[in-house]
């Protein structure tokens, strides 16, 4: 059985467990923060998420997951049988973390520490989100999916991706960053609908007090050295 180490506030961890949910894998949850010496143990890079596999093997990095779970369990795919769609939706997800998730993560220390973010930065971040705007209006379907008929790894990814650029990018640009790309919204709506998303959705809740808690003993250490 695999287990998944991280914490419920985490977009990526998310992306992780809705893909283990949805291909109705059985697996444990191991409640761990960011910089702690339990995940530095298990972790490279000291990075949520992490799973440990049936064999014992600890494996970090979403995408990788994320690849190691579809390769493993393809019963139920998340994947096109055809190489150029699937690197078609690889590229969705590509061009959705490095254009959209990235740009609006660097507004997450300001945000947490309270502090006014700097035009020049909100600027960067506003030019790199435009760039995604262009090319997922210019790759993403929705039709139903985001790319074609088929539900796919895609649809799982940008919707944790796109948690992050409406709580940190939109929220602190005053933009409505998913209104740009044509049909990103609705069907971003109808993901947030689904059993799995609502599912990990209560769980995130239910876990922002504790994680809260901790973000802010980390700013008051800091602080104080």
């Amino acid at each position: 059985m695999i287990t998944l180490h991280g914490f419920a506030a985490s977009n990526y961890y998310n992306l992780v467990k809705h893909v283990l949910l949805f291909k109705q894998l059985p697996f444990k949850e191991n409640l761990i923060y960011g910089g702690s010496e339990e995940l530095l143990a298990i972790s490279p890079a000291g990075k949520v998420p992490v799973i440990t596999t049936p064999q014992g093997q600890y494996l970090s990095e979403s995408s990788v997951i994320c690849d190691f779970i579809e390769e493993t369990n393809p019963t139920i795919p998340l994947y096109p049988e055809n190489a150029e769609e699937r690197a078609v939706v690889r590229q969705i997800m590509k061009m959705a973390e490095l254009y959209f998730e990235l740009p609006s993560r660097r507004l997450i220390p300001y945000v947490f520490s309270g502090t006014e973010i700097p035009e020049s930065v909100k600027t960067e971040v506003r030019q790199v989100l435009t760039r995604g705007v262009t090319g997922l209006s210019r790759l993403c379907q929705f039709s139903p999916w985001i790319a074609g008929e088929q539900f796919t790894m895609a649809d799982i990814y940008v919707y944790y991706v796109n948690t992050i650029v409406n709580a940190f990018g939109s929220s602190q640009l005053n933009w409505d960053v998913l209104a740009e790309v044509p049909g990103m919204k609705q069907w971003n709506d109808a993901m947030s609908k689904t059993v799995i998303a609502q599912q990990v959705e209560a769980d995130r809740l239910a876990n922002m007090p504790e994680f809260m808690q901790k973000v802010k003993a980390q700013i008051q250490a800091a602080n104080a050295g």
